[in-house]
């Protein structure tokens, strides 16, 4: 028995528009009417998809009365309200403007800031070129500068007042460039005046000792004598002055002698024309090391 068919009055009319394109088993129209007697497969198709992971992009997009608004909340609302953008812009990734750009109204920018070029107020910045010369106002003792937050130079560093100039802060623990222009760190001063310590105490070194009979011509005190810092001459009787009963011996008719943990004083009994007997006063006075 043939299949029965059933067609209508009233054709279903299709008509493809703008974005809309039309197709019967893979044969693409612009218009067609279905009475029910058409077996086709019929397509209706747009320009691309608009699934919700889809990349949907159009040429242009006019909405009335001239107001779009992109996303929903409160914080993630993007209002373009006739010419104006209401609300907060944001950019994940770089901003290029190819012509210029006008701002009416203060204007912060979070983030890195790079130009070739750039011009502000003269009374703050008059010009940034890329060569990195940066001129902050035009009269070295009229115009201030304040800086609130961390000062980051990674070029050279010019200062002038009056007639001097400053040009670097170094951190050359040595100092060995005696420059004249540079101020120095609390490192480098830390490092340089450390290495000084054992000159400056070996300098300042002076103790006084008595002394205990141990023959005629021989006094021995208990003390080590302090050792000289490499560049300096040893420590000898010359560092030292003895005195018996108050007074002064001269040092060419004695000399010293380090024995472990006691220094032993020897004297010429006949250059000094006397000798020492066990009631003597022998007093040092000299770098013993404490």
């Amino acid at each position: 028995m043939a299949d029965i068919t059933f067609k209508v009055n009233n054709p279903i009319t299709l008509k493809a528009g703008t974005g809309v394109s039309l197709s019967a088993d893979g044969k693409g129209f612009t218009q067609k009417q279905f009475d029910g007697s058409d077996r086709s497969n019929i397509r209706i198709s747009i320009g691309q998809d608009v699934a919700t992971t889809a990349n949907v992009q159009f040429a242009s997009v006019l909405l009335a009365p001239n107001t779009m608004t992109v996303g929903t909340g409160s914080e993630n609302v993007l209002v373009f309200n006739d010419g104006r953008i209401v609300g907060d812009l944001h950019f994940d990734n770089n901003l290029l403007i190819t012509e210029n750009l006008t701002v009416i109204g203060p204007f912060t920018y979070k983030g890195f800031f790079t130009s070739s070029n750039f011009t502000a107020d003269a009374s703050n910045v008059t010009q940034s070129i890329n060569s990195g010369s940066t001129k902050f106002g035009t009269e070295t003792n009229n115009h201030n500068q304040r800086f609130t937050g961390s000062f980051d130079i990674t070029g050279s560093y010019n200062l002038n007042r009056l007639n001097s100039s400053i040009t670097e802060i170094s951190n050359d623990t040595s100092l060995t460039d005696e420059s004249q222009t540079s101020f120095v760190t609390e490192y480098a001063a830390y490092n340089f005046l450390s290495n000084l310590a054992s000159t400056r105490d070996y300098l300042r070194k002076s103790f006084v000792h008595t002394g205990s009979f141990v023959n005629s011509s021989t006094s021995r005190f208990t003390a080590v004598t302090a050792s000289a810092p490499s560049g300096f001459t040893e420590t000898t009787e010359n560092d030292f002055m003895f005195f018996i009963n108050g007074m002064l011996i001269e040092n060419d008719a004695l000399t010293i002698q380090q024995n472990s943990s006691n220094l032993d004083l020897t004297l010429d009994t006949t250059s000094l024309g006397y000798s020492l007997s066990a009631d003597d006063e022998v007093i040092g006075f000299g770098k013993f090391n404490n």
